[in-house]
This record gives C-alpha cells, structure tokens and sequence, in this order.
C-alpha cells in the first residue's frame, strides 16, 4: 500500500475553462521545431543544416558542454530553419514533416535485463536524455553524475492543469516500461495525488509510490523531493515529467522515438477546452483554430498560468508543455473605483473579497494583469503559508537578491526549483517576480560551483 502524506499549507486557484475529458487528434499544419529554451541548462550546438532530410529521432542539436546528450527531432522531413536571434543564440530549429514518417531504428529493449548504464546510454543515443532534469539547479541532467534518487510526480494540481490520468489512458505499459527502465539507474519514487489512489498509477511496478493529499503545489516535484529524500550539498537527484516516461517507455518497447502527447488546451478564453493529441514541436495555431474569443485582447501561454511562457500562435508545443492556456490580457478593461470596489467575481488569496463566501467550488476568470507596482518589502508569512517546504523561503529570496551564496546555501537552495515559488509569487504583496529570481540564483550558484 502507498505512504500518504498529508500537507497543510498552499492555495488551489481554481480558474474558470479546465478541459473537459473529450480527447481529440489534432492534425498539424507548417513546420514543426525544436526549441532549445525548453532544456534548462542546455548550450545548443546545431549538428543540422537547412535543407538536410532527418529521420525521427535523428538529433538536431547537441549540448555544448557534453556532446552525447542529443536532442531528437520529433518528425522526419527537411530542415527548413534554423532560426537565431541576438548574439545568434539558437531559438528553434524547424522541420517540414514528410507525408510518411520514417523513424531511426534504435533496437527494442527490455529494460528489465539492462543495467544503468546501459539504460542511460540508450537514451541518449535517441536523443531522450534531455528530458530528465536534475537538482540541484533545476536543469537538464548531467549523465556523467550518479543520481542518489529519481522522481517522478504524475500529480499535476497547478491552475488549469492537464490530468496525467487522461494521458496515462493507453499508455500504461510504455509508462511501466520508462519506470522499469529507471529503476535500474536509481531508486525512483512515483508520486500520485489521492484521486489516483485507486486508478493504474497506483499499481505501477518497480517504483515506491506515495501518495500527496494536500493543496497545490503539493504536485510539485520539488516539494515531493523534499519530503522524501531532500537534496544536500554534493548529492544529485533527477526528476522526469511523467510524459517523458511515456516517451522512454516507448523507446525500449518499439525501438523509435515517438513524441506523441496529450496536452489541455484550456483557459476562459478557449471556447470548448479540450485534450489534443499532439507531438512535441507541433505550432499551437492547429490547437485553436476557431477557439479564440477575438473580441479582445487574450494571453496566450506555454504551459500552466503560473509557470508556464507567453507565447503566440506562432509558437510551438514545448518538450515538457502539457497545457495551452488563453485567459484574457487584461489591458483593455476599465474598472470604476479599481481595487476598493467591493466584489464576488474576483479571488483573494486573504479574504479581500466577498467572493470568498462562495465556497471552494467557485470558478474564477483571472486576466494576466499584475494590479500594483513592485514593492521594496517582502512581507512576513506570506510565502510561508503556501510553499509546503522545510525551508525559510523569505530569507532564501533575500539572501538571492543581496548575492549572499553562503546563505544562500544554508537556507537549502539546493532542494528548490523556480516553479516551487510560483504561488508564493502569485500571493506576493510585493509583486516579486519570485521564479526568475529564484532562476537567477541557482544560475549564479551553478557558475559559482563550476
């Protein structure tokens, strides 16, 4: 039976538009392309040129600094751009798919009679590697370092969030076999949410699963980790989006890198949310066609409302994307009185509003507006309250901002990822933009320790 743990502190913003459960195969249209952002970490070397055929599962571009983690294209075609911007730093590379896909031929594997190593070196000669990241320093993981543990959290409870169950629907062996797989590199830990107590996860093999009842980001794999094997000074662990999962499953089963994902394209502003069948790379203008209220102005983004990009229709499915969300911008509302109206449409985190006695179950439509300025204060408690994490999160974030990397160090950096603060951000009085400053500094304690 699975451990069960209990957390108390986080917020759940329940936001108006969640998909429903309808799965839909949408086709695509254009290129595709792989977007080197999606890797933290990662420098890119392109290893393709324009006008070059590629199979799936062909790499595009390497990892500068350890040239056998590969990055795979998702589709066969044609090189069609490798697009750069300021300083030529690679922002995509683009790929017209053929009418036919063919796949490179990896070999099929059971995962069960391979070792570690070998395990690791299948991945990355598909290009898959990067998909696993690592703490500390919450980016692409290292395949020379040893990892103590592997996480792997298929509990999803951001705003808005895609339901990893709908996703799993089908995809039960493949994920069985990307468990297996990692269980012969380290010990790995699944962590599923009480909802999925009961369902196929709960059953998964060759992993130890706990079950997190508590508020969000208790889905969050960084809080999992620090619950249950917290990261300290010298030690690596790894952690794997559950979709990744599916695609190593894949790789050992049939031997070709198939990037086929169900990703919720949802938000106030999607007129029938849905799940979409779609493969990495894929542009986000096939996923909402006819979808878009363009009476006014929207906000497009990769991912989930709090940690996820803006982007645009021109953008594309990220490596680890499993929500397109539209809420509207807000730039073009006028509100008599602003905050000092009293209201029940609008959420509070702190009871501002009456619309808190409406119960838990109210939808809320929130714009992307960030209503206030940034204030020089960081307020006692507050971020305490929602970041589930053994840890002093106010006197982290100063100690990031004044530089201080001892303190730094001491205040547990090492266990924490920018998408741990995201609420902490969203309650923020201060209107800090807590992700980027926890970003910052894990990339200055990485340059440190280089």
């Amino acid at each position: 039976m699975a451990n069960v743990i209990k957390l108390r502190k986080g917020l759940n913003i329940n936001l108006k538009g969640k998909a429903s459960t309808k799965r839909m195969a949408v086709k695509a249209d254009g290129d595709f392309a792989l977007v080197p952002e999606d890797f933290p970490g990662m420098m890119p070397k392109v290893v393709v040129k324009e006008g070059e055929k590629v199979k799936a599962g062909d790499p595009l571009f390497v990892d500068k600094k350890a040239t056998d983690v590969r990055f795979a294209s998702p589709v066969s075609g044609t090189v069609t751009t490798v697009l750069r911007g300021d300083r030529r730093k690679l922002l995509c590379v683009k790929v017209k798919p053929d009418e036919k896909q063919e796949y490179h031929d990896f070999g099929v594997k059971d995962p069960a009679k391979l070792d570690g190593q070998a395990v690791v070196q299948q991945l990355l000669q598909a290009g898959l590697f990067g998909y696993i990241n690592q703490l500390p320093y919450a980016v692409s993981a290292n395949p020379a370092d040893s990892p103590k543990a592997i996480f792997v959290s298929a509990f999803r409870d951001m705003p808005l969030a895609a339901d990893f169950s709908v996703e799993l629907e089908g995809n039960e062996n493949a994920f069985q076999a990307g468990l297996t797989a990692l269980s012969k590199v380290a010990k790995t830990y699944l962590g599923i949410s009480s909802e999925q107590s009961g369902g196929a996860l709960a059953s998964m093999n060759n992993v130890e699963t706990t079950v997190f009842d508590g508020p969000c980001p208790a889905g969050n794999v960084g809080v999992q980790v620090n619950h249950l094997d917290p990261v300290n000074k010298g030690e690596v662990v790894w952690t794997v989006d559950p979709t990744a999962v599916i695609f190593f499953g894949r790789l050992f089963l049939n031997g070709k890198v198939d990037l086929r994902r169900t990703v919720a394209v949802a938000g106030s502003e999607v007129k029938e949310p849905y799940y979409a069948d779609v493969m990495v790379g894929q542009s986000i203008s096939s996923l909402l066609k006819g979808q878009l209220d363009e009476s006014h102005h929207v906000r497009l983004i990769n991912g989930n409302p709090l940690t996820g990009r803006k982007c645009s229709l021109e953008d594309y499915v990220g490596g680890h994307t499993s929500e397109i969300i539209a809420i509207p911008e807000g730039d073009d509302r006028d509100e008599m009185l602003g905050w000092i109206m009293p209201r029940m449409k609008e959420f509070s985190a702190n009871r501002s509003y009456f619309s808190w006695l409406a119960g838990k179950s109210k939808e809320y439509v929130l714009d992307a507006r960030v209503k206030g300025g940034e204030r020089h204060m960081i307020m006692s408690g507050e971020y305490d309250n929602v970041l589930p994490m053994d840890i002093y999160a106010e006197y982290l974030i100063k100690a990031i901002i004044a530089g201080d990397i001892d303190k730094m160090e001491q205040l547990g950096i090492y266990e924490v990822a920018p998408e741990d603060f995201a609420v902490a951000e969203f309650v923020d009085s201060s209107k800090l933009e807590l992700q980027r400053i926890v970003r910052e500094g894990l990339d200055m304690l990485r340059k440190e320790n280089a």
